[in-house]
């Protein structure tokens, strides 16, 4: 099995979150093979993204998209969904692709549109802060199709973040019913 290696993720934050598109996250975990196809990211980058968590200074739940990349940044939002971000770029600059939504491949038979769905239906939470996504038990494989057709939209969830709330990060494949929302405005 071919997995993706360090310097898949150290390019573009927004290539590599479109790149992502189509790729098998899998996840190994209590004798079980979990695979779901992602179908959803958001890119994060540097210090001038005002959506980012690394958008003011680096602390201790963000430090890991200081790391090199290649690196799961796993976090917990609202007190019960965990987020998981695959860091991006060169070290000591801050910058992860958020997965948002898989497509159910092997071993999973619940939801997993959105992150926290996707999160748990993987059997992933905050002890796989800061594991090396470029081997198992936590890992991404390549496209085992042809490229997908890919459309693009505003972030979700980040109205704080003033004008970047609008920036166009987030990538899903066309007309695929396991993305979590359609949001506009859209790619066109």
């Amino acid at each position: 099995m071919h997995l993706l290696h360090r310097d898949f993720y150290d390019r573009s934050t927004m290539e590599v979150a479109k790149d992502l598109l189509g790729c098998l996250l899998v996840h190994e975990v209590d004798g079980k093979t979990l695979v779901g196809r992602i179908v959803e990211t958001e890119a994060y980058d540097g210090f001038d993204d005002r959506a980012s968590h690394a958008s003011r200074r680096k602390t201790p739940r963000n430090e890991v998209m200081f790391q090199e990349p290649g690196h799961a940044y796993v976090y917990l939002i609202y007190g019960m969904h965990h987020c998981l971000n695959f860091v991006t770029r060169e070290k000591d600059y801050p910058a992860a692709v958020l997965i948002r939504a898989l497509e159910p491949v092997a071993g999973i038979d619940v939801s997993t549109r959105g992150p926290g769905r996707l999160t748990r239906a993987m059997g992933i939470d905050r002890s796989h802060n800061r594991v090396d996504i470029t081997r198992p038990p936590l890992f991404v494989i390549p496209r085992d199709m042809g490229e997908p057709q890919i459309d693009c939209s505003a972030r979700i969830g980040v109205g704080y973040a003033g004008e970047w709330a609008s920036a166009l990060r987030r990538f899903f494949v066309k007309d695929c019913k396991w993305v979590s929302e359609q949001r506009a405005p859209r790619c066109q």
